[in-house]
């Protein structure tokens, strides 16, 4: 049987490492620390490593799946060693260009190099395959239809705080993530823009109740119209992938917005830091208190200013018993793929969640139990 070498076990990695060893899977385990891989997984196994390339290695074995639930410096090599090794990869990060560039080789190989496979990336990709395949089947598919693509995922406080966020590990990713530009399609012409909080707008997430929340692009966009299906010849009006927050957090951010701005060099880092430390201080989560993730992909078409076909996929998870929410909603989907990866279902080369029918919906059901509520709205009803 093949392993699976699991690298890292952070707060976003235990639910499907802990699934796949008490699935009977042949699991090794690597952590930089020893004793935070025990704490959480030592009550299941005993193969437990301390996480070194070169005893990783020595104990790779063609066939063999690499996990990656370290920080993304680490994807390349591990993915660079795998095609040395004739083994396969996967992490639920972005791919980044150079992960993008092992693709041909991966190919060559006969070997899979998966990415995105965790919440945002990944489980947004799966609701935005079924919504194209639903569409296009659809009696309102039409090539010459208008249409419009909205993908807004966000962690967020189960019970909202004055800074209408709370942090599960260093606030300085998030506080380095502001000053990222994003790309996306606004009234058919494609959107720049330099902060988040320049393209701020209200979104009404169609839950059981509907909820109100603030959303603002994020990254770039454009790439996954290809690939959810889009083809380059259709009327696309708005097309973004972007980030949920609670409705006032712009306000409660407002003198951080404005801080970052005037940050620059060394100081400006620094001061960053600063910033992240106290941000830690007052606004983590406290022990056992519960996260909540909300994730809404919507599509609609309209023909002559006439909608024939809208729907939106919306989940809302919470931390429970199970753990916090993102924990389960990151790794599970993770431990899905690598299932996907040892059958045989994920073709070889670099690749991100598969559009297949089967494995969607299989993944799909599988998110239903992680969350609180699953479903597709259809606003045509």
């Amino acid at each position: 049987m093949a392993r699976v070498h699991w690298c890292g076990t952070g707060l976003s990695a235990v639910p499907g490492l802990r699934r796949m060893i008490e699935a009977r899977y042949d699991v090794a385990v690597w952590n930089r620390s020893t004793d935070k891989a025990e704490a959480a997984i030592g009550d299941l196994t005993r193969e437990i490593h301390a996480f070194d390339m070169d005893a990783l290695s020595a104990a790779l074995q063609e066939g063999d799946v690499v996990v990656s639930m370290l920080p993304g410096d680490w994807h390349v090599p591990l993915a660079e060693l795998c095609l040395k090794r004739g083994a396969h990869f996967v992490s639920s990060s972005y791919i980044s260009p150079e992960m993008r560039a092992l693709d041909a080789q991966a190919r060559e190989a006969g070997l899979c190099l998966v990415n995105e496979v965790g919440l945002d990336p990944g489980i947004d990709h799966a609701m935005a395959h079924w919504l194209m395949a639903d569409y296009r089947a659809s009696e309102g598919f039409d090539p010459a239809n208008t249409l419009s693509f909205t993908s807004y995922c966000g962690g967020i406080p189960k019970t909202p705080n004055p800074f209408r966020y709370k942090f599960s590990w260093s606030p300085l990713g998030v506080l380095k993530a502001l000053k990222s530009p994003s790309r996306s399609i606004s009234e058919g012409r494609e959107l720049v823009v330099d902060r988040p909080w320049n393209a701020l707008s209200s979104y009404t997430a169609p839950l059981p109740q509907p909820e109100t929340f603030e959303v603002y692009p994020n990254r770039d966009s454009l790439p996954f119209m290809a690939e959810y299906g889009f083809d380059p010849n259709w009327n696309v009006q708005q097309f973004v992938r972007g980030t949920l927050r609670l409705d006032g957090w712009s306000e409660a951010w407002a003198d951080v917005f404005a801080e970052i701005e005037t940050l620059e060099g060394p100081e400006g880092e620094a001061r960053l830091k600063e910033m992240s430390d106290r941000f830690w201080a007052e606004n983590a989560y406290d022990p056992g208190e519960p996260d909540r993730v909300v994730l809404c992909v919507g599509l609609k078409a309209e023909r002559d200013g006439r909608t024939v076909y809208h729907k939106t996929y919306v989940m809302d998870a919470w931390g429970d018993a199970r753990g916090t929410a993102m924990s389960r909603l990151v790794s599970v989907p993770v431990s899905l793929a690598v299932e996907a990866v040892l059958a045989g279902e994920i073709p070889p080369g670099v690749s991100a969640v598969p559009d297949a029918p089967n494995l969607v919906d299989r993944w799909m059901t599988r998110v239903a139990s992680l969350a609180q509520h699953l479903a597709v709205a259809d606003h045509m009803i």
